[in-house]
């Protein structure tokens, strides 16, 4: 099972899931937990092969979203949490739209935070060149790069602080079990956009998140039941860049509240 922390607050009986992306892993999340802490009960995990997590071994030839996906299920259910709402950022908003396909009872609102919801042509040239050259250059610095090109300018290099800590983590080996998900990712994201979720959704994007914002938009403008926020002045990692504004918004629409569909200054 992976491995996972829970915080409990006795005066709430609803629970928030945090999913992190690869490479990252539940620290991510260190500026979200006071205040979510005060609200909600908390369940933090560790995807496999990520943080305290170990790499799968089991029959699987390669992973696919469906068993990464399940791993959190299966941890809901260890647990006893019937429902709750999940907050995901970057590749973990994808294994929540997952989660949303295979068990929407369990699913009660979703946070997508610098969500991945398609790739722009600059997105998928930066993926194409990635799988080029997985093998020739090693993937801390190729990750390092990539972080760079997702997460410029001097307001993120906290969040490319945070991820290239938590990257040195990751076996070389994981990496690559990883990068192999890339044409699922593609196909289920193609199938995603002609269709649509019910799910009470908000899309929480930084207004520098410009290989990931417009896919987003696209989706939203299509959902009666997605809303999008938009944090102006950050990037991809908006939960790191602006933690308070972040908070704000995502715990008000979490508690039933309409967001105020306006950029956030700063």
């Amino acid at each position: 099972m992976l491995s996972y922390k829970t915080f409990i607050n006795a005066d709430s009986d609803d629970w928030v899931v945090f999913i992190h992306g690869a490479g990252g892993s539940s620290a991510v999340w260190f500026k979200q937990l006071r205040d979510f802490r005060e609200q909600f009960n908390i369940l933090l995990v560790d995807l496999r092969g990520h943080g305290r997590s170990s790499a799968y071994h089991g029959n699987e030839r390669r992973y696919t979203l469906e068993s990464i996906s399940q791993d959190v299920i299966d941890v809901l259910e260890h647990e006893g949490i019937a429902s709750a709402h999940f907050v995901g950022v970057s590749l973990g908003t994808i294994l929540i739209r997952q989660i949303v396909e295979m068990a929407p009872e369990r699913v009660d609102s979703v946070i997508y935070a610098g969500a991945v919801a398609g790739f722009t042509w600059s997105a998928r040239s930066l993926i194409s060149v990635g799988q080029l050259l997985r093998f020739i250059i090693p993937f801390r610095t190729l990750y390092g790069t990539f972080a760079w090109i997702i997460m410029p300018g001097r307001k993120a290099a906290e969040a490319r602080r945070v991820f290239r800590a938590e990257a040195r983590q990751v076996a070389p080996d994981e990496f690559h079990r990883w990068i192999q998900l890339i044409p699922e990712v593609r196909r289920r994201l193609k199938q995603w956009s002609t269709s649509v979720s019910e799910c009470r959704s908000l899309y929480l994007m930084g207004g520098r998140d410009y290989l990931f914002l417009p896919p987003a938009q696209r989706i939203v403008e299509r959902s009666r039941n997605a809303f999008i926020q938009v944090i102006d002045g950050v990037g991809h990692v908006c939960n790191i860049e602006r933690p308070s504004v972040f908070n704000e918004m995502a715990i008000a629409f979490l508690r039933g509240q309409q967001p105020e569909l306006q950029a956030a200054n700063g």
